[in-house]
């Protein structure tokens, strides 16, 4: 007679591990600096205790979805982790949502209270009542009518002894995506996958140790700033400087002031960072850089080696790859223009576009859809499972992003599978298109997309926002283009704008654009 094999698992983990630990072993080293504001690794995982047993006395249990709607301050990795020690699941919400996104997101995640940074609460408030949730408040001066001061609770609550134990796969974060069309999906990140990414970091991807400054401009409420800035910094005992709004002289202060060694961003910082330098002569001392969020134009990766003396290493992942999928692994020569080779224990690989149910991996150089399997995948999108059959098929995240693998294994984005244009029947890949017009010198940055045309299917139109105290006249933006591409690729109309409307990972929000583009085409009929 066969034994029955018993399927229960006793193996636990947290993310809030990550605080906890690096507190027993280092407690009087550094954690977080904001300003002139530090706080050590005991001391925050203190009030991170008191927080929790504060969100406990309201309420909180294990599985239940907190919303935190907080900037780049410490109380935000404080009521991350409280919520996290509590088995509770953490669902950020971006900074700049307006009060009826927030409501969304409140009702879809069905989170039973929303925290808020009194700064924010003008929006947050308003979307809570919305969603008939309760707020805390943090960062309150005083009492807000119609809130309760988590502080204040904290300081008469008991706190928790330490964090709850999890199952690997319980859902520890709720991060909502931008997407390009439709509400936005709620994509579910395990414990197991949150802590993984960190080991696999640390060890084998990344250059960081204990005595590194991290510079902590990325949003926390945003997978990249949240896992490669926050739980990696804390999980290497390292010290991170966090930069509650970012902009491109505030930052290089804060790099040259506390002495960063790494910096993290997204390309949009980037060109901040080139523009504020023109100003001063003084220097951050970084060890390296590192992008992601989107595409680099090249040009911006060889001003930055000249200005600043460090060479930019590029990597790839989504809010549904937790998020590293790829990385120019330090130890190795960056290839400028790639987004690595994947990272430890994650397949990542070319797959034919054309087909929707199934995936059938291509030959090396061939192009085709970016998919990747691994620990690092997501459990899914919350409450939403034609969605998550869609993005995963037999075992593979599809990413939406097409490019190809050479031989060596790196990996080459050539753009958005949504943001390819056809034109006349030739595709036409807008990354190429920004590349040329980057390499300008007037140039700051620029997006290129395809707008309805009765001939030719699709037309080309560039946007371009000049660098500081350039001037240049539109045609000549045009001829340059044409100069450099093919005729069938060269855009038919340049716009010099002011901004380009961004995402929360600092993504041009392509479909915004066409939007108003292809509406005042309408309007001119």
């Amino acid at each position: 007679m066969t034994q029955g094999i018993l399927m229960t698992s006793y193996s636990t983990l947290s993310v809030a591990a990550i605080l906890k630990e690096t507190a027993d072993r280092t407690p009087d080293k550094t954690a977080i600096v904001v300003g002139t504001s530090e706080v050590t690794y005991s001391k925050l995982w203190d009030q991170t205790r008191a927080y929790a047993g504060a969100l406990r006395a309201k309420g909180v249990k294990q599985g239940d979805a907190v919303a935190v709607l907080i900037p780049n301050v410490a109380d935000f990795p404080r009521v991350y982790f409280a919520v996290l020690s509590l088995g509770g699941i953490v669902v950020p919400i971006h900074a700049l949502l307006k009060a009826d996104e927030i409501e969304y997101v409140l009702k879809d995640s069905q989170a039973i209270m929303l925290v808020c940074a009194a700064p924010l609460l003008g929006e947050g408030a308003k979307g809570a009542s919305q969603a008939g949730v309760p707020v805390l408040t943090v960062l309150a001066p005083e009492q807000v009518e119609g809130t309760e001061q988590l502080e204040k609770l904290a300081a008469a609550a008991e706190p928790i002894r330490t964090y709850e134990p999890m199952q690997p796969d319980a859902t520890a974060t709720i991060l909502y995506t931008s997407g390009t069309t439709g509400k936005p999906k709620g994509a579910m990140g395990s414990h197991f996958s949150l802590v993984e990414q960190t080991s696999v970091l640390l060890l084998n991807t990344f250059d960081m140790v204990a005595e590194d400054v991290i510079f902590g401009g990325l949003p926390l409420f945003h997978t990249f700033g949240q896992t490669v800035a926050l739980n990696l910094g804390f999980r290497a005992t390292a010290k991170i400087v966090l930069l509650p709004k970012f902009d491109g002289d505030t930052a290089l202060r804060t790099l040259i002031d506390n002495e960063c060694t790494i910096m993290m961003g997204v390309p949009t910082m980037y060109i901040a960072l080139l523009e504020a330098a023109k100003s001063t002569k003084d220097r951050p001392k970084l060890k390296f850089a590192v992008s992601g969020g989107s595409a680099l134009p090249l040009a911006i990766i060889e001003r930055f080696k000249e200005e600043f003396g460090v060479t930019i290493y590029e990597g790839y992942g989504l809010t549904e790859t937790s998020p590293v999928a790829s990385f120019n692994h330090m130890g190795r020569t960056p290839v400028p223009g790639s987004i690595g080779t994947a990272i430890w224990g994650v397949d990542v690989e070319i797959a034919n576009a054309e087909l929707e149910d199934s995936i059938e991996l291509l030959a090396t150089d061939e192009l085709g859809e970016i998919v990747v399997r691994g620990h690092n995948i997501m459990k899914g999108y919350l409450n939403r499972p034609e969605d998550t059959a869609k993005a995963i098929v037999d075992g593979w995240f599809r990413t939406g992003d097409l490019g190809r693998k050479d031989a060596d294994g790196y990996l080459w984005i050539v753009d958005r599978k949504k943001d390819m244009i056809l034109r006349n029947g030739y595709n036409v890949y807008p990354r190429e298109v920004e590349e040329i017009l980057t390499a300008h010198p007037a140039v700051s940055t620029a997006a290129v997309f395809g707008l309805a045309h009765d001939t030719h299917g699709q037309e080309i139109m560039a946007c371009v926002v000049l660098a500081p105290g350039a001037t240049v006249e539109p045609t000549e933006l045009y001829d340059y283009a044409k100069e450099k591409l093919a005729a069938y690729k060269y855009p038919r109309r340049v716009e010099i704008v002011q901004t380009l409307p961004l995402g929360p990972s600092g993504k041009v929000l392509k479909r915004e654009l066409i939007a108003q583009y292809e509406a005042e085409a309408v309007a001119a009929q």
